[in-house]
């Protein structure tokens, strides 16, 4: 390949990855501010400010373990060309497009992981991939909602029993102050998680460009995926926030609050042990551990269980997506 097209290629994809950063922030600034709009304590413009700014300051906080298990875990960086990025980064976006479209609070991390196992299998079959990550990732699927359902549903009841003397106006008088702390440390766990998912798919391409090494990433990639899912919460996904806000179950300041510090938590610490976890997956969980906790009727299960099946296609499809665009790449590029 002539140099001058492979540096131009290899600048499209890098494109292309902070485009799909911008839509994790886009698609999923509902997840960030929903429960602080609902709540009444910010108006969604002051709330996805808000959020934005938090999620650029986690640059400041995580190591980069989330971007490693993406770059160099899910599959075998020695199988990766320009192509299988090309597929996956197709994947991610087709699939994140079409969930905000309907409404849907779908994951745009295994939309990511997906169109990696998509494009990989389609252009080398299942040797590649890499089990233990591919194994830790979708583990999360089910135990990053449980724990935020838990942690909540934890922090709810013991905030319910050391108010209990309160007046609610007192309660909720303390908790809308309380939820704007709540609310800037489960954005920083939402950009430090899902920036990095972005960075390891850059770091991929580096990689297989010998542009990069697997002991270093560029500081230009750190700085410019945090940028980018910063501008895309910004601009915000409106879409999703009714859904996430009131559809699953209605939200006070005190619930607000235990929300977003149960997802916060769950966010955390995924992040600390490298695992790119769903934010959908963990504010989802969290909302529904607070309605259940009060009463298991405060939860509308229906929405609940349309969102769970989103879930459950987004590999799958995302992967399917991913293997067409592959060829599609592979055939015309």
């Amino acid at each position: 390949m002539d140099f001058g097209v492979f540096t131009a290629t290899i600048i499209m994809l890098i494109v292309v990855a902070l485009i799909f950063d911008f839509m994790n922030g886009f698609h999923d600034a509902a997840n960030s501010i929903a429960t602080v709009v609902s709540t009444g304590v910010l108006k969604p413009y002051q709330a996805v400010m808000w959020a934005a700014f938090f999620n650029f300051i986690a640059i400041l906080l995580f190591e980069l373990k989330v971007a490693a298990t993406v770059g160099k875990g899910i599959i075998d960086p020695a199988f990766v060309d320009n192509h299988v990025i090309f597929g996956a980064l197709i994947g991610a976006i087709a699939w994140n497009v079409i969930t905000w479209y309907y409404g849907l609070p779908s994951s745009s991390s295994h939309a990511l992981i997906g169109g990696m196992i998509g494009a990989t299998v389609a252009k080398a079959g299942t040797g590649p991939l890499l089990a233990p990550g591919i194994i830790k990732t979708t583990s999360f699927i089910v135990v990053a909602p449980l724990l935020g359902m838990l942690l909540s549903g934890i922090i709810i009841v013991a905030v319910s029993w050391i108010c209990r003397r309160r007046t609610q106006r007192q309660t909720d008088c303390w908790f809308r102050r309380l939820q704007l702390v709540s609310s800037a440390a489960y954005s920083i766990g939402h950009g430090g998680n899902d920036a990095q998912k972005t960075m390891g798919i850059i770091w991929l391409l580096l990689m297989s460009a010998n542009l990069a090494t697997p002991q270093h990433l560029p500081a230009w990639v750190i700085v410019s995926c945090y940028v980018a899912i910063a501008l895309g919460t910004l601009f915000g996904g409106w879409r999703i926030v009714k859904t996430m806000g009131q559809r699953i179950t209605k939200l006070k300041p005190v619930g607000g609050f235990a929300a977003e510090t149960g997802g916060a938590i769950s966010l955390f610490l995924a992040t600390n042990l490298g695992i790119p976890v769903s934010t959908t997956h963990t504010i989802t969980g969290s909302i529904i551990g607070v309605g259940s906790a009060q009463r298991v009727r405060a939860v509308r299960w229906g929405v609940a269980g349309n969102i769970v099946a989103a879930w459950v296609l987004t590999i799958p499809a995302s992967a399917a997506i991913a293997a067409a665009a592959w060829w599609v790449g592979w055939q015309f590029f």
